[in-house]
């Protein structure tokens, strides 16, 4: 299910008119947590996308993709697959404040044209490096026979974990591509506390309301009185 349909499927539960938005689409390949936003809470939209996430991340060796996931088209390479010893050596190198090209299958624009589209009329472009952080980073299984290696991390928002997969892959002397990836968390909120959009009812959709100011705890906050000050303050004065 897109996120675009995750939307269309809590608007029909509530009142019409109803605001409702969601906080960084996951990829077609991508399953887990998403995040909506109902109502006034949309306005937190920005705080929320940029909350630090987690993921369960699951990529084959041996190959390439020019999607760097299993939606591309896949190149075959003659490279041994990586010992679990290789891997662990390899990921402090992946930890920390660090610098990423972004993919060309991005949704990040060049003079006003999103990058997925060049890449679909077989254009690339030169793209900036952008910081990010990788809090942790660990190898959670190794499947020789199937060529996969399934992966656990933490990282700031706007990381491309299918491009830190396979900058990870080329410096194993390798090359990999994505087959699965999960969202497991985003800031405090679990999807082990959520529910998939086609269970949802009514009922089932406010068990799961959470209160906005529970999403947006880390952030500083200062009391406004009742009376006119507030009233300016909620009208964004």
């Amino acid at each position: 299910m897109t996120s675009a349909r995750a939307v269309s499927r809590v608007k029909r539960l509530l009142p019409k008119k109803t605001r409702v938005g969601h906080t960084g689409t996951l990829d077609p390949l991508a399953s887990g947590l998403l995040v909506l936003l109902i109502g006034r809470s949309t306005r937190l939209s920005r705080y929320v996308t940029d909350l630090d996430k987690s993921y369960t991340a699951t990529a084959r060796f041996g190959a390439v993709s020019d999607t760097l996931d299993a939606e591309g088209e896949i190149t075959a390479l003659n490279t041994p697959f990586p010992t679990q010893a290789a891997i662990d050596e390899t990921l402090p190198a992946f930890t920390g404040d660090l610098l990423q090209v972004p993919p060309m299958t991005s949704a990040l624009k060049r003079e006003g044209t999103r990058l997925y589209d060049l890449h679909r009329r077989g254009i690339s472009v030169e793209r900036e490096p952008r910081p990010i952080t990788v809090h942790e980073l660990r190898l959670k299984s190794l499947d020789p026979a199937e060529q996969t290696a399934t992966f656990e991390l933490s990282c700031s928002s706007g990381t491309y974990v299918r491009t830190l997969i396979a900058d990870l892959a080329t410096h194993l002397g390798s090359g990999a591509y994505l087959t699965a990836l999960r969202r497991t968390s985003v800031g405090r909120l679990g999807v082990g506390n959520s529910s998939h959009p086609q269970n949802l009812d009514q009922q089932t959709l406010h068990n799961h309301i959470i209160p906005a100011l529970q999403v947006v705890a880390h952030l500083p906050w200062v009391a406004v009185p009742e009376g006119e000050s507030r009233r300016q303050v909620c009208h964004g004065r």
